[in-house]
């Protein structure tokens, strides 16, 4: 038997474009109706559903270059031109503040369209309403606990702001402004009215600047003039207390100083050298030198003394050391001289410095106080005229901003039935796509036969259509009446597949068996015989599924006994089977049995009847109990020349396929083919597969009877 092999790992990782392209392909009637429904709740929605809405649009400008009545810079500057500035001013635009003298101008709050709280409630508003009674208590003491109940007015601010929109025209001081409500009029009203009462507010702003600056002014030039009066009163208090003197004055009491320190370094100095000479002439007496002291003096009494001296004269000696004592006597004077002269001009030095010093802090006071005075002076001035220019001023205001065109009753724009009908189709179609892929891709069933052989590794041997007939016992018949129908043509070619899987051992013993019930097996067995039997060939058909024995419902007349009354081998195989005439075949029927059934198939006695069996007729055919509920099909395949699963068409999932194979697998049995079973043609063709696959395909119109 062929081996079974299953699908590569990782097959199921790639997306296939061209096979997501055919499922679109095979919904496309889903698509399109999905793209059909799609528009007509759109043009429902456009026509029927959906208010008009008119948009009426204004123009301001921004004054760059704005005229002055009078020269005089203003107390507050226009708008500046900047990017930011400019979405400043469309952020004022729709202000609350604005916004709200708007509302209150036009008596927005008593407008349904702004205050929703006048229109009759809706179906969806009421179920709300009730619902969140349900939840918050039927007195309705949860919403007030809830948060802040706006008032009509807030809830119109809010419509309003909603309804308008305002941008700056690029690469412009153009503020382009629009208003969208229900009614044409009442847009270019909202609009021309905002305009109005935004350059009233600019106006107004600038007014009441204007009266601040002069009221701080006012205030600021008096507390000035007092501060004046009392500097300059403070400066001529200081000038008479203080000794009056000029910076010329100082300057020439400085070059006095200068002199008087130049010379008392002089005299400085020769007080020094004063003491120098006396120090000599002291130490030169105490050394009693007379020799050195004539040297170092170079007196010429002290040299013809000390001449007369050493020419031996005794009254010469006494009158040098008198001479040299004269001689100290003298330096000491004259550096006593010098030194009291030192003293008092280093006295008259200090009194003028002293002076130099007073008068010049004085100086710098008073300097001080006098640049306080013409600071204060100026700057009171300076507030003062620029008083007068803003008490001008408050007469001379005007906005930065101008209209540039009023708006006009506003053009629809909503609904644009174009658009949403266009839309809704492209919504729609894109709805029906994804139905059709999601569906698509949670599709875990086979609906075509190379499915199952790259899911199994398996070939498929017949592909079987759904068999027309409304209860079993019709199927005989059928099949006998119609040979050449769709259906008997796809089990002649399921019979001729299934013999030439081998060609040199045909298999004699064939097994039919499923995943799960209800897929089609006990019917094909049925079919397999009768078209075995058309063969002029001996067949027998067992019903191995001896829990349900389901052959009843195909036959009538069943004679007593069945499987269990030829396993005992008491009586002849021939006196237990019944021949059909209609099915051209043996039949033996399914006998209840307190054994198991898989106890009684594995048995030697079982084993010992298909011996028989295989001498006395050409074809055996067996159908068996599905795999996934009972273990009878493992069993019984041990004995089988060839295993045919039967595969519901678009109806077993690929796990319990799998599954079932699997369960062969660990008994050692392979599967001689797949037949794909309960067939539908028309969803074949609904899924696209119908020009392409089996008897009943549309090719096959004209070779085969209908029904």
């Amino acid at each position: 038997m062929p081996a079974h092999h299953t699908q590569t790992a990782g097959d199921d990782d790639e997306i296939d474009l061209m096979e997501l392209f055919r499922a679109l392909w095979r919904g496309k009637w889903l698509i399109a109706l999905s793209a059909l429904v799609a528009l007509v709740l759109g043009g429902y929605y456009a026509v029927g559903v959906a208010e008009p809405q008119y948009r009426a649009t204004a123009q301001l400008t921004l004054e760059v270059r704005t005229g002055q009545v009078v020269d005089l810079e203003s107390v507050m500057t226009g708008v500046s031109t900047e990017q930011a500035a400019l979405n400043t001013e469309i952020e004022i635009i729709t202000s609350r503040r604005i916004l709200g003298k708007l509302v209150d101008t036009l008596d927005l709050a008593q407008d349904p369209e702004f205050n929703t709280a006048l229109e009759p409630p809706s179906a969806l508003a009421r179920i709300k309403g009730a619902l969140a009674g349900m939840l918050t208590g039927a007195d309705g003491a949860g919403a007030a606990e809830g948060g802040y109940e706006k008032s009509p007015r807030d809830r119109a601010i809010d419509a309003l702001r909603e309804r308008l929109s305002a941008s700056v025209q690029r690469d412009t001081y153009v503020f382009n402004i629009s208003a969208t409500t229900g009614d044409a009029e009442k847009s270019a009203r909202i609009l021309n009215m905002l305009a109005d009462l935004y350059l009233q507010e600019q106006i107004a702003v600038k007014f009441e600047a204007t009266e601040q600056a002069v009221a701080w002014l006012s205030k600021r030039v008096t507390e000035l003039e007092a501060d004046l009066r009392e500097k300059e009163d403070t400066l001529k208090a200081a000038r008479a207390e203080t000794e009056l003197i000029s910076p010329e004055a100082l300057e020439g009491l400085n070059l006095q100083a200068k002199t008087l320190r130049e010379r008392l370094e002089e005299m400085r100095a020769g007080v020094e050298a004063a003491q120098a000479e006396l120090d000599r002439l002291t130490e030169l007496r105490a050394a009693g030198n007379r020799a050195a002291a004539v040297e170092a003096t170079g007196d010429a009494t002290l040299r013809r003394l000390l001449q007369s001296l050493r020419e031996g004269e005794t009254d010469a000696g006494g009158m040098f050391d008198q001479r040299l004592e004269a001689l100290v006597s003298r330096a000491a004077s004259g550096y006593d001289r010098q030194l009291s002269q030192v003293n008092a001009l280093a006295e008259s030095y200090r009194t003028l410095q002293e002076r130099i010093e007073r008068q010049s802090a004085d100086l710098v006071r008073i300097e001080q106080m006098r640049r306080e005075v013409e600071t204060t002076r100026t700057l009171y001035e300076t507030f003062l005229t620029r008083l007068k220019e803003t008490t001008v001023q408050r007469g001379l205001q005007q906005a930065d901003s101008r209209v540039l065109s009023d708006a006009i009753p506003g053009e629809k724009v909503a609904p644009r039935t174009s658009l949403i009908l266009a839309l809704s189709m492209v919504l729609g179609l894109m709805a029906g796509a994804a139905i059709v892929l999601v569906r698509q891709f949670l599709h875990d069933t086979f609906r075509a036969a190379a499915d199952i052989e790259a899911a199994t590794g398996l070939p498929v041997l017949g592909q079987i259509p759904k068999m027309p007939v409304r209860e079993r016992k019709d199927l005989i018949g059928y099949l006998k009446d119609r040979p050449t129908s769709a259906p008997a043509e796809a089990i002649r070619n399921l019979r001729t597949s299934l013999l030439l899987s081998d060609i040199d051992h045909p298999p004699q013993i064939i097994m039919s068996t499923s995943a799960l019930p209800g897929e089609g097996k006990t019917t094909q067995a049925v079919a397999l015989a009768q078209n075995l039997a058309g063969l002029d060939k001996s067949v027998l058909l067992i019903e191995g599924d001896i829990r349900r024995r389901t052959f009843a419902q195909y036959f009538s007349d069943v004679p007593a006994g069945g499987v269990l009354t030829a396993l005992s081998g008491e009586v002849p195989l021939n006196e237990v089977v019944f021949h059909d005439e209609r099915l051209g075949a043996d039949i033996l029927m399914g006998e209840k049995s307190r054994a198991n059934a898989a106890d009684l198939f594995s048995s030697d006695k079982f084993r010992a009847f298909l011996a028989r069996a295989r001498e006395a007729y050409d074809f055996v055919i067996i159908d068996t109990p599905p795999v996934l509920v009972v273990p009878d099909a493992r069993v019984i395949g041990q004995h089988a020349d060839a295993i045919l699963f039967s595969v519901a068409w678009d109806s077993t999932q690929r796990g319990q396929v799998l599954a079932a194979l699997r369960e062969f697998e660990s008994a050692n049995l392979g599967i001689t083919g797949i037949a794909l079973a309960q067939i539908d043609p028309k969803g074949m063709r609904r899924y696209g597969y119908g020009g392409k696959y089996g008897a009943y395909g549309a090719y096959g119109q004209g070779y085969y009877d209908a029904g």
